[in-house]
């Protein structure tokens, strides 16, 4: 359901996916992934709605054909979009709602490792948080809840008592699974979100209206 103006949201920790949360990298990561399956004979369609979301090397794993070389797949992909960030830009209103918030009251959870998120949120003008959660420090990703549950950890809160803004089915999953709330960010596809989860178009729909008693206080515009 989308979130009606005026509507007002406590947490005690935010916790936010990167790619198509705070930063569009979707034609970067699409155009990469296209000619790799355009190469090697693989139904891009087929790829496509399975590719957002999850850790790059559980993607390859997932795409690959039997008797490729799994690592060296995933290495060609891996420094590909590590170099390649032309277009890269941030999510409408991220940059001013970050801006906004209290630097301890939010993080990033994301399926990207370190390098790769770093220089993804580089390009588009985000400073990485400091307790930020990469793909490469838990076993399971998304849409194992771990990520979340680490993220909850390190911002010292209960999972209940974070927000969780995620834009893919696997991450919306992983927010429910460990037991916060999740706002989806819809963007231009908001029938792909599941009956049941509240979303909102992209962040220029809320705005930080304080801490009270320990929690973010945001507001639907």
């Amino acid at each position: 359901m989308q979130l009606e103006s005026g509507t007002v949201i406590e947490a005690r920790a935010l916790l936010f996916d990167m790619d198509g949360t705070l930063i569009d990298s979707r034609v970067v990561v699409e155009k990469i992934w296209k000619r790799w399956c355009d190469e090697n004979g693989i139904d891009w369609h087929e790829v496509l709605p399975r590719l957002h979301g999850v850790r790059m090397l559980d993607s390859v794993k997932m795409f690959a054909k039997p008797g490729m070389d799994v690592q060296a797949v995933y290495d060609r992909l891996y420094r590909e979009e590590v170099e390649d960030v032309d277009g890269i830009v941030p999510i409408p209103g991220a940059p001013e709602l970050l801006a906004a918030l209290p630097p301890d009251a939010w993080t990033i959870v994301t399926s990207a490792d370190t390098v790769l998120a770093k220089a993804r949120l580089g390009a588009a003008g985000i400073v990485p948080p400091p307790r930020m959660v990469t793909g490469e420090i838990v076993v399971n990703g998304k849409p194992d809840p771990e990520g979340y549950l680490l993220g909850a950890q390190r911002m010292g809160a209960v999972p209940a008592e974070c927000l969780v803004f995620e834009d893919a089915k696997a991450g919306i999953d992983a927010g429910l699974a460990a037991g916060a709330r999740v706002i989806a960010i819809a963007g231009d596809h908001p029938e792909e979100i599941a009956p049941g989860v509240d979303w909102i178009a992209d962040l220029n729909a809320l705005m930080f209206d304080g801490m009270y008693d320990g929690k973010v206080r945001l507001r639907v515009r």
